[in-house]
């Protein structure tokens, strides 16, 4: 891989990738590579590796821990890179094999507070060795604790994080109201995470299945929340009122 050397150390770019299992952390700590399906390799040129450590990972998981400096890479099949598990069923399956320099440990691990699926993404070196969460890491804004602080300041009882589940499909709300004639979904709809075609329609979906199943749904985009919080409380309020007040 070739380096920019004029660029900064706090300018460099970081891939977060995710550690799958405990073997995949044990072969990043004891022998410096980690691996890529070619099919979802970036195509965008990155400098370093950090490390999401999912659930699985018990008292250590939904957190960030390491991350290292990329020094080359190569691709190789699964089963040459794994040869024990050549029964695998991706085995013949092709993968960039990352090298990477020591393995650091950051100061204070980066957490996933407000859970959000974590995948590849980039960041930044500056801002991982300075982020205290997983927000912060990708520059989000925390709309969601703005409507809680807000929620709790008007006295409102809202359950975070709830989740729907209706048959094979099954949902998660930022936030669930529940009133005396009915339920309602509080969505905070950060600008990166919900401005794609793509995402626009699984919105539309969303709600309208949470409609049809008797919830009552109020979105609030980012600038709406980060430009009149106590609006949009109130929006929140006067439909619970609509709805006979909190159960």
């Amino acid at each position: 891989m070739i380096k920019d050397q004029t660029k900064s150390k706090t300018d460099k770019i970081v891939l977060v990738g995710v550690l799958r299992n405990k073997r995949d952390l044990d072969v990043l700590l004891k022998e410096n590579w980690y691996r890529i399906p070619v099919a979802y390799a970036p195509r965008r040129r990155f400098d370093y590796l950090a490390f999401y450590q999912p659930v699985l990972f018990g008292r250590h998981g939904k957190r960030i821990r390491y991350y290292a400096r990329v020094l080359n890479y190569r691709v190789a099949k699964r089963e040459d890179l794994l040869p024990d598990e050549s029964n695998h069923l991706r085995a013949r399956d092709y993968y960039l094999r990352v090298r990477l320099g020591k393995i650091k440990e950051l100061t204070r691990p980066i957490r996933n507070i407000i859970p959000r699926r974590v995948s590849f993404g980039f960041t930044t070196l500056s801002r991982l060795l300075k982020s205290e969460n997983i927000l912060q890491l990708y520059n989000v804004v925390p709309t969601e604790q703005m409507i809680e602080d807000g929620l709790r300041g008007a006295g409102i009882k809202a359950v975070p994080q709830c989740f729907v589940k209706v048959e094979q499909k099954r949902y998660r709300l930022d936030f669930a109201i529940f009133c005396q004639k009915g339920m309602m979904a509080i969505e905070c709809d950060n600008k990166k995470a919900h401005s794609s075609l793509r995402q626009r329609e699984k919105d539309k979906m969303k709600s309208t299945f949470l409609k049809e199943h008797g919830w009552a749904v109020i979105r609030l985009p980012e600038e709406k929340i980060t430009s009149d919080l106590k609006g949009c409380v109130i929006k929140i309020k006067k439909a619970v009122r609509k709805l006979g007040g909190i159960v």
